[in-house]
């Protein structure tokens, strides 16, 4: 009895994940496609940034504070971009390039450079946490 109350969770649980990871897609795939592609590469950006940097935790990024990216078709790059961590904005530039649809990445890479001064903040729409 109480192996198939756990199985009961366990698919309950399982089908609730799908249900949000199927409801996060189907939002996604509300975005016009510019905003989808940018929405998508900001995300990877910011995950990669977590994973590869000792420390870090982004938890804001402006993919506009210094330069406009440029969309070509399904590939995006962000040449001034900025991201945030522990309270502290640092550039970042990016490129990145999606499956047709927006919803997968293809390839990515970035760079992390050196922290904004908190001076510079305002000019470049970086908020504080």
């Amino acid at each position: 009895m109480k192996l198939m109350v756990f199985i009961a969770v366990a698919a309950a649980m399982a089908s609730s994940v799908a249900g949000a990871a199927t409801s996060r897609s189907e939002q996604m795939l509300k975005l016009s496609p510019e905003t989808r592609i940018e929405q998508r590469c900001d995300a990877r950006a910011m995950g990669s940034v977590g994973r590869e940097h000792k420390g870090f935790r982004p938890d804001e990024l402006v993919a506009y504070a210094f330069a406009d990216p440029v969309l070509r078709g399904v590939r995006i790059s962000a040449p001034g971009g900025a991201i945030r961590s522990g309270g502290k904005w640092y550039r970042l530039s990016y490129t990145c390039e999606t499956s047709a649809d927006g919803m997968e990445i293809k390839s990515f890479a970035y760079q992390l450079g050196a922290e904004v001064p908190r001076n510079e903040w305002d000019a470049h729409f970086l908020v504080p946490r």
